[in-house]
Order: structure tokens, then sequence, then C-alpha cells
């Protein structure tokens, strides 16, 4: 990337990458909950300045993805299980109306993308990373779908809180293509602008998830 490209960016559009790639770490668990945070260290990684990773690392410190203590630093936050039925009762409540109001609202650019979201899960058998990557990336199109920008963000948030708990128990969650596959409904639910199916699937998926955790723990 060139200095004039950096420069034509801005600093927001850097931020907002860094947050991208260091949010997808933490959520994913390759930053392991408790490691220290080095702004330094991972400017250099992801090939960013240390202004956007710092304004980066504040959105994620609001997120409740890191934690900064005076004179000690700062570090993933420890995945609290405790945490798990308020994270489901925000959830409950939001993605059954997200999904809904994708229904209505998801116009011809947002139906092709979810479209070639479906196709990608009849396609995929994948485990593993990829596979909560597409539940994500799932999530999020719904999310944008709604046209409710601040809808879509309180739910990046809380998918990400819930996906790191997702990812603490990964190994011992034996229905994790089952749980992602679960969207293929979902999706032509809100293709097909029936709202009320897609809020209740949309429920049922939240409901499903909890007590998959609560399953194994």
């Amino acid at each position: 990337m060139t200095s004039s490209t950096v420069a034509g960016q801005g600093l927001g559009t850097l931020a907002d990458q860094a947050y991208r790639s260091i949010s997808d770490r933490l959520v994913t668990l390759r930053i392991r909950p408790g490691e220290p945070i080095n702004d330094e260290r991972i400017a250099a990684e992801l090939g960013f300045g240390r202004t956007p990773v710092r304004e980066a690392l504040k959105r994620l410190e609001h997120e409740r993805l890191i934690v900064s203590y005076p004179r000690r630093g700062t570090f993933a936050t420890e995945v609290q299980i405790a945490d798990l039925r308020h994270i489901s009762e925000v959830r409950q409540q939001l993605e059954p109306l997200a999904a809904a109001l994708a229904a209505q609202r998801a116009g011809e650019g947002d139906r092709g993308e979810l479209n070639r979201l479906l196709a990608q899960l009849a396609d995929t058998s994948d485990g593993g990373e990829d596979l909560i990557r597409l539940d994500m990336t799932v999530h999020r199109a719904i999310y944008a779908a709604t046209r409710n920008p601040y809808l879509e963000d309180t739910l990046v948030r809380y998918d990400n809180l819930a996906t790191r708990i997702w990812c603490l128990f990964i190994d011992r969650l034996p229905g994790l293509a089952g749980h992602v596959h679960e969207h293929g409904p979902l999706l032509r639910a809100i293709i097909d602008h029936d709202a009320q199916k897609a809020a209740a699937l949309a429920a049922g998926h939240v409901e499903g998830f909890e007590a998959a955790i609560r399953s194994v723990i």
C-alpha cells in the first residue's frame, strides 16, 4: 500500500480495518482470553501505524473484547460463561427483530448477497474456523439488511461475544455444521419477504445456540 493510498483512505478507514482484523482474532480466539495485547506488535503484524490500532483497541474495549488495567497493560477479556444468559437475553429479543426487518427491508443488493450466502451454505461441509466465519458473515449480512445502523452495530457486538463462547467449546460441540446450516431456511424466509417466519427461525436459532452450550458446560 502506497503512502498516497493510506493518506487517501484516512484514519477512520484504517482504524476500521484494524478493528476488523483484531476483532476477528479475538472472536475466533486466535488471541486467547487473558492474552496481553501489545499495540506496537499488532500494528507491525497488520501493517498499520499505531494510531489506527489504538483507535481500534478503544472500540474493542467498549465492546468488552479487551480490557485495560492501569500500569498492567491491555488484555483480551476472559470468556465468562456466566455472561451467556445475559447475552442470550439480548439476542433473543433483537435477532428476531433483525430477521423480520431484513425480510421487510432487504433491497435487491441485499437479496443478491443473501442468495450468494445461501448457495455457499449449501456447498459447505467443512468445519472449524472457516465455518465460524461463514456463520458470522451470514449474521452480518442479515443485520445490514435491516437498514438500521444502530441495531446492526448492537447485534454485531453481541454476536461477537456469543461467538467467543462458541469457539471456547467448539471441540465439544458436535453439531457445528448443523447449527450453521440452520441459516439456510432463515435466509430463504428473508429473501421471500416472510417476516413472521424469519423472526421465528431467528428466535429458534438463538435458543438452540444457548441450549447447545449449556449441554457441554
